[in-house]
């Protein structure tokens, strides 16, 4: 797959990223070789294999998963610049 300048243009635009005249055609070079190493990884045989979740092999230990307040709120509130009963005050935002 090769990209074309107005391809490079359009991901700066998207990225938010400045991109001069010059550094355009160095960004197609770049974004042709990633794209050519996605097809590259798009054509293999992965079928039967596993997802991992990190490459050293590690038996994750999982919690269940409860909402809870902490158990603890004075001393998450000591953290607040100001606070009324339990609750953080914060400024009124109006847009």
């Amino acid at each position: 797959m090769s990209v074309d300048e107005s391809t490079v243009r359009r991901v700066a635009k998207l990225a938010r990223i400045a991109v001069s005249d010059a550094e355009v055609t160095k960004l197609r070079g770049e974004l042709d070789a990633i794209l050519s190493f996605v097809e590259e990884l798009s054509a293999l045989d992965v079928e039967g294999v596993e997802p991992m979740t990190s490459v050293i092999p590690t038996a994750l230990r999982l919690r269940e998963d409860v909402v809870t307040d902490g158990e603890k709120p004075e001393d998450v509130l000591r953290n607040a610049p100001a606070r009324e009963g339990d609750f953080y005050v914060v400024p009124k935002v109006v847009e």
